[in-house]
This record gives structure tokens, C-alpha cells and sequence, in this order.
């Protein structure tokens, strides 16, 4: 399906194509949860049903408590003698771990033969809790979760855990959830705890549904628990859910600690919501906590998105231990709004007070290159990456050294640009290209540039808008229509823009020809006095990407 709608698409780009070239060379340590950083149909929870696999209400908890102290990763080497008849091999663990982790399994199987597995098998446990470990020490994550699904046997809560933390830590998510269904197959009730970290863990995966019913089934909802729902709402880009759950949990009773603004502050910013954004502030003020470079940089970014500049500026004037994260966090808010001669003279500024600049500080500035049109400038900046501070530039940072070119009218600059950049196979390259290349009316390379990346990311329905939108723009109608059966056949969805406006607390939101809004014919009477009215006014609008 997919060859055949990449094969269409070449077919409609290229019908008499120009003679542009198109050859193409090819070219462990522990953590928890940490509560840091859209299609909203994803966040719809009115239908969720409890899967059957659930336990609502626990039994005794494991006598093991479930956190267990580690003194040091590097563990000492033991060796575990058998004294039954079949010959066990002896299973070590340690740094060097020798990797015969199928011996136990060996073992389980041939008392499993004899009729003496009942009798061995709280033995049984003990090694499996040992070898899990060992094998979780030394990173074999993977080999550790096969062996637990293999031996069909209980570990210890702190055994579960520490595996579903390894898991979150290293995001195998996959892993994690293998580990849950062994404990629906082997019908293993976790532990508080233990639900907790399998609500952590499909939150991040970004599976809501279950997060849900994990939530809603916990007889006690602790502050991690909601932390770790808001955060997953708002990472799956659903931060009216977030938002909503943060009142929920006020109303709780519970208070919010630093996990809780920072994702909030998130929210808030992905809405554009200022006051309630600074309803979240007052919080965060009351609550007297310590100062956090996460939370100040979220609160800054909030401010910035909500197109507040000043109250953005007087967080960062208030933060008393400045990293590069707060600055680049400033630097970043100034270059959303184009105020390139701020983002320059704060980037001097900050290498001036001995911060060392990364590559997101780079991209920001680069970025604010590219608004401001500062060609000179945003060369200079990118070739100073490597020059002066040792940074290899990434794809992100060609695209946007790609955006400044075409933005100024340099296409064939920018051309040659990406032929000779290593991330030529990086398709936010290419769409860069394709967008500046549109504005300038650049036929050729408009095609040559679709042509490259649809072969990149034939699914993206942003590729579609933007060549139809070049077709349209040349009057080439038969084109446009023939583009948008190629997405209807191939099922490729442009979810609908719609705009957001927020009046006294409440956010009322637009589609085209939406008529659900309940002033939509107070709206749509204003709507037909604005023509007259911006003529008036010699406003010439510009529909030629219409």
C-alpha cells in the first residue's frame, strides 16, 4: 500500500519534470520517574473499560518490602552449589556474569520431571530472585525479563520492581509490559507499590487507557500516582486533561511538589492559558519550594508561549543559580517572538558570565537567525558550533541553517546546502526546503524537494498541504485534486486546524464552518462586516497560499 502511494506521488510530481539532477548519495544506573517534560482523540477516556486482567483490590503484599537499598552496582561473584541429583550447573553473578542463565530453567524443568519441584520450590524462588538481579546489574534486561516469562515462576515484589524500574529508566517499555502480562498469566497481585510503577510506566509509554484504570483502581492515590498521570497527559499532548487533573488533585487535598508545576507550567504553555498559568504561579509561590532549574525554565517557557515577555524575563531575573538551562530557556522564549536582537545580545551575555552554550541554545539562536533573516549571522553562529565549542551540529540544526537560507531567497544555496550536509536523509531537512521554495514560487524545486520527501516520511500530511498548496498557487487545479484523492486512497488523515481563544477563565475553540459554538451567529454576522472594514483600513490580504 505504501510503495504503490509513494509510486503515485512520483507520478503527480514528476509528469514533465525538469532536468535537475536527482542522484542522491547514499550516505546503567538507577532513576526514578522523573515528571519532566496531539491528536485529541487519543485523550478520550469516556469509554474506558477495566480490562478483566485488573485485581481491584490487592491481597497481603509481598512480606519483602518492595525498596530495597544498594549500596554499590558492582556485586561480588557467588556461586550456587545444588545438591540434587540432576546435576545442576552452577549459575554465577557478578560483574563478569558467565551468561548461563537458562540453568535454572534446566533445573525447574527436571524437578518439574521428577515430582520434586513442589518441595524445591521456594529454592527455586530464591535463585530466580538472584539470577533476575544479577542479570538487571549487569544491564541483560532483556535476557533477565525472557527467563522470568520461562520459568513461569513468582519473583519477589522488590525483584518486580527493581526489573519495571530498570525498564522505565531505559524506556524498553516493551520489557515492561511483558512483565506485567507474566503477572496476569502467573496470577501475581502487585503491591501498591508495585501498581504504581506500572501506572509510571504506561504513562510513559503513553498508553492512557491503562494508566486510567491502573489510577482509578488504587484505593489510595498518592501524590506519584497523580504526578504520573498529569505528566502522561501532558507528553501525549493532551494538556486540557493535565490540566483537569490538576484541579482534581488540589481539590484532594493533596499538595503539589516540583513534578507537579513543571508538568502544569507545561500544560498551561502547550494551551497558551495565562491565567491559569498564573493561578499555578501563585501556587508555586505559596508553596515556598526550592528553587528548581526544571520547574523556573518550564514557568519561563510558560510566560514566553502566552506572550508575556516581561513576567517571562522577571522569572529568569529571579532565579539566583543560572545554569544553561535557564538561559537557554530565555534565549528560546525571545527567539519565539522574533526579537533577534535580544536573542543575540543574551547569547554574548551568557558566554560573558562563563556559561558554556549547547547545542539547544544553538538552535534557538539559529532559529532567531532565520525569522530575523540574519544570514551572515546565523552562518556565523552555526560554523561556531564546531569552531569554538566542539558541538557537532545535528539534523535539527542543518534544517534550520536550510530555513535562514530559503527564507532569503538563497534556494539554490540551500539546494547545494542539503546535497552536501551529512543528514541529506533527514526529512525535516527537505521540509525546509519544500516550505521556503513554496514562498518563493520555485516550481522545480518545489517538486524535487516533495519528491525527496516523500520517499523520507511518505505519511506525514503536512507534505500533502504544502505541495497542494504550491500547485494551487500556479493554478495547477488538477494537480491539487489529484493529490488529495492520493490521500484519501492512501488514508492519510490532516487532522483539522482549529484556533483557541481563552475569555475570563474559558477557552473557546474554532474549526472551519464550525457552527457548535453557541454565538456562532453573532460571529459569523462580525465575520461578514470585516471585509469592508479592513479595506478601509488599505489592508491587502495574502491568500496565496489559499
Amino acid at each position: 500500500m505504501l510503495t504503490s502511494t509513494i509510486s503515485r506521488m512520483k507520478s503527480l510530481i514528476f509528469p514533465t519534470f525538469s532536468p535537475l539532477s536527482l542522484h542522491f548519495p547514499k550516505t546503567t544506573s538507577f532513576a526514578f520517574f522523573s515528571l519532566a517534560s496531539k491528536n485529541p482523540n487519543l485523550c478520550n477516556l469516556s469509554t474506558l473499560q477495566s480490562p478483566i486482567f485488573f485485581h481491584k483490590k490487592p491481597t497481603m503484599p509481598s512480606p519483602t518490602p518492595p525498596i530495597f537499598s544498594i549500596p554499590n552496582r558492582r556485586l561480588h561473584s557467588e556461586t550456587w552449589q545444588s545438591s540434587s541429583a540432576c546435576g545442576e550447573v552452577p549459575v554465577i553473578v557478578g560483574t563478569m556474569f558467565a551468561g548461563k542463565t537458562t540453568t535454572l530453567l534446566r533445573q525447574i524443568q527436571a524437578e518439574s520431571n521428577n515430582g520434586s519441584f513442589q518441595a524445591k520450590l521456594r529454592k527455586n524462588y530464591i535463585q530466580l530472585d538472584k539470577v533476575l538481579r544479577g542479570l538487571c546489574f549487569t544491564g541483560r534486561l532483556s535476557e533477565a525479563v525472557g527467563l522470568l516469562w520461562r520459568t513461569r515462576l513468582k519473583a519477589d515484589a522488590g525483584t518486580y520492581a527493581l526489573l519495571l524500574q530498570e525498564c522505565i529508566f531505559r524506556k524498553e517499555y516493551k520489557s515492561g509490559r511483558r512483565i506485567h502480562a507474566q503477572m496476569v498469566v502467573i496470577g501475581y497481585v502487585p503491591n501498591e507499590y508495585l501498581k504504581i510503577k506500572l501506572l509510571i510506566l504506561y504513562a510513559k509509554l503513553g498508553d492512557l487507557k491503562t494508566a486510567q484504570v491502573l489510577f482509578d483502581n488504587l484505593p489510595e492515590k498518592t501524590l506519584i500516582s497523580w504526578n504520573a498521570m498529569i505528566a502522561g497527559f501532558v507528553q501525549k499532548g493532551c494538556g486540557e486533561f493535565g490540566l483537569d487533573l490538576y484541579y482534581k488533585m488540589r481539590k484532594s487535598g493533596l499538595t503539589p511538589d516540583q513534578y507537579t508545576f513543571a508538568s502544569v507550567f507545561r500544560a498551561c504553555a502547550s494551551l497558551a492559558t495565562l491565567e491559569h498559568g498564573k493561578r499555578v504561579h501563585g501556587i508555586l509561590i505559596k508553596s515556598h519550594i526550592m528553587e528548581n532549574v526544571v520547574v523556573s525554565s518550564a514557568l519561563m517557557d510558560m510566560y514566553f508561549k502566552c506572550s508575556s515577555l516581561t513576567d517571562g524575563h522577571q522569572v529568569f531575573d529571579t532565579v539566583v543559580n543560572r545554569n544553561v538551562v535557564t538561559w537557554t530557556s530565555l534565549i528560546s522564549g525571545y527567539g519565539q517572538h522574533g526579537r533577534v536582537i535580544e536573542v543575540v545580545e543574551l547569547f554574548d551575555k551568557m558566554k560573558n558570565e562563563g556559561f558554556r552554550p549547547n547545542y539547544v541554545t544553538f538552535l534557538a539562536v539559529l532559529s532567531a537567525c532565520s525569522h530575523g533573516g540574519w544570514v551572515d549571522e546565523g552562518w556565523h553562529y552555526f560554523l561556531s558550533m564546531t569552531r569554538d565549542f566542539g558541538i557537532q551540529p545535528r539534523g535539527q540544526h542543518y534544517a534550520a541553517m536550510v530555513d535562514l537560507l530559503g527564507r532569503s531567497g538563497k534556494l539554490c544555496e540551500a539546494y547545494e546546502f542539503v546535497l552536501n550536509s551529512p543528514y541529506k536523509e533527514h526529512p525535516a531537512i527537505w521540509s525546509a526546503l519544500l516550505g521556503a521554495c513554496r514562498i518563493h514560487g520555485d516550481m522545480d524545486l518545489v517538486k524535487l524537494a516533495a519528491y525527496k520527501y516523500f520517499e523520507l516520511d511518505p505519511e506525514n500530511a503536512g507534505t500533502y498541504v504544502v505541495l497542494s498548496n504550491a500547485y494551487a498557487t500556479f493554478g495547477f487545479w488538477e494537480n491539487v485534486a489529484s493529490l488529495r484523492r492520493i490521500m484519501w486512497n492512501s488514508g492519510v488523515i490532516k487532522e483539522a486546524a482549529y484556533s483557541k481563544i481563552e475569555i475570563q477563565g474559558v477557552v473557546h475553540c474554532f474549526l472551519r464552518g464550525d457552527m457548535s459554538h453557541k454565538h456562532s451567529v453573532e460571529i459569523y454576522e462580525l465575520i461578514k462586516l470585516m471585509p469592508s472594514i479592513l479595506k478601509d483600513s488599505s489592508y491587502v490580504p495574502d491568500i496565496s497560499g489559499t
